[in-house]
Parts: C-alpha cells; sequence; structure tokens
C-alpha cells in the first residue's frame, strides 16, 4: 500500500517549512492578525491548490495521451468555510478555464470527467466534507 510521509518543521512566529516526499520544501505561514507574516501559503489554502493541482495534472495527463494541445490553462478554486470551529470548506467552487482558438472541447471535457471520476484524489478527498461544484469554461485565445 502506498503512502506519503512529510516533515513539517517551526521556524518563527507563525512560520513552518514543510517538505514533500520528494524533497521539494515550501513555507506554511498566516495572516499577521493571526501573528504571521504572510510569508507562505496558508494550510487551507494549501488544500485548495493541492485540489487543482490534482486535477491539473490529470488533465494534462489524458490530454498529451489524446495528442490534445491546449495553449492556456488555468483553474479557479474558492472554498467556502463554516462558521463554527473546527472551521473548514464546506462548500467547493473548481472553475476550469481553457483558452485557445481551435479547442478540441469534447476531449477536453473527457479529460475533465476523467479526472473528476477516476483520477484525482484529492478530489475524493474533498468530497468526503465538502459540497464540490464544477464548471468549464472555453474562451477565444485573446480572452
Amino acid at each position: 500500500m502506498a503512502s506519503h510521509t512529510v516533515t513539517t518543521t517551526y521556524k518563527k512566529d507563525m512560520q513552518f517549512e514543510t517538505d514533500s516526499p520528494t524533497g521539494y520544501k515550501t513555507l506554511i505561514d498566516t495572516s499577521p492578525e493571526n501573528g504571521g507574516h504572510n510569508d507562505g501559503m496558508g494550510p487551507k489554502a494549501l488544500m485548495l491548490s493541492s485540489l487543482a493541482g490534482c486535477t491539473g495534472l490529470d488533465i494534462v495527463f489524458v490530454l498529451n495521451k489524446m495528442r490534445v494541445d491546449i495553449p492556456k490553462f488555468k483553474m479557479e478554486v474558492k472554498g467556502e468555510l463554516t462558521e463554527e470551529h473546527p472551521k473548514y470548506y464546506h462548500k467547493v467552487w473548481l472553475d476550469y478555464h481553457f483558452y485557445g482558438d481551435n479547442l478540441d472541447e469534447t476531449k477536453i471535457q473527457k479529460a475533465v470527467d476523467l479526472s473528476e471520476s477516476t483520477y484525482c484524489g484529492v478530489m475524493e478527498m474533498f468530497r468526503k466534507f465538502s459540497t464540490l461544484e464544477v464548471g468549464v469554461h472555453f474562451h477565444k485565445d485573446n480572452a
């Protein structure tokens, strides 16, 4: 069974450094009103980035296999926190934006669907505690 281990080390004030299983390091911090300096990603925002990264990697992988070119692609993820503690994302919006003049919308949609239904483990984790709304948007290259 696969597993991952990360090590997170306290640096100063409210800042931590965390590593990935491959050794890449990133800073975690919080806002000044919470004692930090905004010198790193917040833990909850890092979760939203993980969702985008997971599904984005899936989509690019699938589209490469299909030999579909995507000149420009981005994702916007918004999470709504609960009012009570512990605050967590109870509702999440994930919007995919694809840009280009000759996009193969059918194959792109298929890649998105495969990520959502089969490949993206982070998305599956989010479904355990939040409602997920997904949108796919196609834009001309000049947009």
